[in-house]
């Protein structure tokens, strides 16, 4: 960490304007902020991302990681933001042997702001993530009535995500972003620059659904189990099938519906059902 150059070029997620409500009164509101910012990786052009900007470098970093275009620490020498010229200039001391075959398979995803996958990696064969001995719904309760405190630039602005990473039902670290697959990076940007929680995550959680994007990076992340307040996609499942992700799909309140929950998932507070609820 101590060799890699960082710019520290970070900028409020919100800002204010002027709007007129139903009653025809003016107000100040506070909106998302959405600005561009296009990775350069050795002077080559990547991709521009759309993102509040709140924390660029940890996004830029974990973008890279995760598309598997650096892939070791030590091969990061410097990542330095620009914002009158909304660029991302990162440095590196080697490439992967293969970067321009690996800059040829994108997959445009379902992800906000049309998030990519490079094609190399949905086929993969080396990310297992480690099985949780159990989760536990009065945990999944615990956690779901834990994250309420984290979303603030969605409770004042709105138009974000929100992702976390968990520790049972202990939220270690929390991003909001204009798009899901953004939080995500800048998680994954955090823990491998060690800016995070040392303590190692069981649990993802996100606003978002849950597609093959998410699953593929949960997965490299390790993480065995991934929530969200959204549905699940068919090819979401798959993934999720295939590297040992435990899926909640649909978590608020005390509703959820778990995919993969065979002896992994402890049924210790089943709420009584009430007139309306679905039964078997």
């Amino acid at each position: 960490m101590s060799s890699i150059r960082l710019s520290r070029a970070r900028l409020p997620a919100t800002l204010e304007i002027r709007v007129v409500d139903e009653f025809g009164e003016a107000r100040r509101q506070a909106i998302a902020a959405e600005r561009a910012l296009t990775i350069y990786l050795n002077r080559r052009e990547i991709v521009t991302l759309m993102t509040l900007g709140d924390d660029p470098e940890a996004l830029v970093v974990g973008y890279l990681r995760n598309q598997a275009l650096i892939e070791r620490l030590e091969d990061l020498e410097a990542v330095h933001v620009d914002w009158e010229v909304e660029a991302a200039a990162v440095v590196t001391r080697r490439e992967p042997a293969d970067l321009e075959a690996r800059l040829g398979q994108r997959t445009v995803t379902t992800g906000c702001g049309q998030g990519t996958v490079f094609g190399r990696l949905l086929e993969a064969t080396d990310l297992h993530a480690p099985l949780p001995t159990h989760l536990r719904q009065s945990v999944l309760y615990s956690l779901l009535e834990n994250l309420g405190a984290y979303n603030a630039t969605y409770r004042s602005a709105g138009a974000v995500h929100g992702c976390a990473l968990c520790r049972q039902a202990r939220v270690l670290d929390f991003v909001e972003d204009v798009g899901r697959h953004n939080a995500v990076d800048t998680l994954a940007g955090r823990q491998w620059l060690g800016e995070g929680s040392a303590e190692p995550p069981d649990i993802f959680y996100t606003t978002g659904r849950l597609t093959s994007e998410m699953v593929l990076k949960v997965a490299q992340l390790g993480i065995g189990v991934l929530v969200s307040r959204s549905g699940v996609t068919q090819k979401g499942v798959e993934l999720a099938e295939r590297f040992g992700v435990l899926l909640i799909a649909r978590a608020k309140g005390k509703h959820f519906q778990a995919i993969g929950a065979e002896g992994r998932l402890e049924l210790d507070a089943i709420p009584p059902r009430r007139p309306g609820d679905r039964a078997g």
